[in-house]
């Protein structure tokens, strides 16, 4: 009998040993955290002659005032903080990408009211008419930067944002970052298509020419991209898959978007229908556990009870059919927790 319980303490003893063992390994790994977010309408409170700004003045129609660019402020570093408390992260975003914002300062200014941490910004001017760019940042304590560039998406007379392509490290491990923020479905969803395609195209080649670099590259292309993971411009031009095994197997060819598989809701909605328009997708090399990569669960659309309106079918924005709501955003933020492999 008493043979018989060593033996069985032994067993659960060796078998705690190793659960033990598995939750530390899994708490030591070292993580990346990449936040995208169209973060809607971040403009300063001052006319720049140079865009069409008006609006989003004191005097303008939407009676943009310091009180409300201060409000916005803190939404975003609340929702910051928010990822920071999450039980998922516990640290803040080292990399974050966000769309629609208006100029470097703001974005500066708007990021040194997050506390405990200091972020270091990339950012390039968009001809876009409104002076909406994509901005980014990150924390220099956790990555080092490496080469950035921004490239022009031309359609006929079309000006649109820039795509973004910057490099970093994490540890000794390259990695790169390809930031999209495509034309609008204004108007009308077909008329505005082959502006989205022109957009795809130069993500595309961004894509290509890294994997010529080096055809293992671990790559995340994220963005606003006004259109569905099924859509032509997101699967065809792309080149959008939701197989992994497929992207794994074809990695020169496809991108995994992390929609795949993923029960939540989306990150916009319209007619109190959720969307998909804003989206992570990875290379293949971010699926092969070397390096940086993206295991299981790493992607997420973060939200909090307060960021949904009431109905909780449709993000709380700042917005809404032109009228003042004093929300976070129309869009929800998008977080990918990558992890450092060997």
């Amino acid at each position: 009998m008493l043979k018989s319980l060593f033996c069985l303490f032994l067993v659960l003893g060796s078998v705690l040993s190793i659960s033990l063992s598995a939750v530390e390994s899994h708490q030591q790994r070292k993580t990346v955290l990449l936040m995208w977010w169209n973060s809607e309408n971040l403009f300063d409170a001052s006319n720049d002659p140079a865009t069409n700004d008006d609006d989003f003045t004191p005097e303008g129609k939407q009676q943009w005032t310091e009180k409300r660019v201060l409000l916005k402020q803190m939404r975003i570093g609340t929702t910051l903080m928010a990822i920071e408390a999450h039980p998922l992260y516990r640290k803040y975003p080292d990399i974050v990408a966000f769309a629609e914002v208006e100029n470097r300062g703001i974005f500066q200014r708007t990021l040194s009211r997050v506390p405990g941490i200091s972020y270091r910004a990339i950012y390039y001017d968009s001809p876009d008419p409104r002076g909406i760019d994509i901005a980014l940042a990150y924390n220099p304590q956790s990555l080092k930067a490496g080469v950035s560039k921004a490239y022009r998406v031309t359609w006929g007379t079309m000006l649109t944002r820039k795509i973004i392509v910057a490099g970093f490290y994490a540890e000794k491990h390259p990695f790169h970052i390809v930031l999209n923020h495509w034309p609008s479905r204004a108007f009308d969803t077909r008329w505005t298509e082959p502006r989205r395609i022109a957009a795809a195209m130069v993500a595309r080649h961004i894509v290509d020419s890294l994997l010529v670099a080096d055809p293992k590259a671990d790559i995340i292309v994220m963005g606003d991209f006004n259109d569905e993971p099924g859509d032509r411009s997101l699967k065809e031009i792309l080149g959008s898959s939701q197989d992994g095994s497929m992207v794994k197997s074809k990695g020169k060819k496809l991108l995994y978007n992390c929609w795949a598989g993923y029960n939540g809701i989306g990150s916009y909605s319209y007619h109190k229908r959720w969307q998909r328009i804003d989206q992570i997708l990875l290379s293949a090399g971010m699926l092969d556990q070397k390096g940086l990569y993206a295991p299981p669960g790493a992607f997420r659309c973060f939200s909090f009870s307060r960021m949904l309106d009431p109905s909780g079918t449709r993000p709380f924005p700042t917005f809404e059919k032109g009228r003042y709501r004093g929300g976070y955003s129309d869009h929800l933020p998008l977080i990918l927790k990558a992890e450092i492999g060997q």
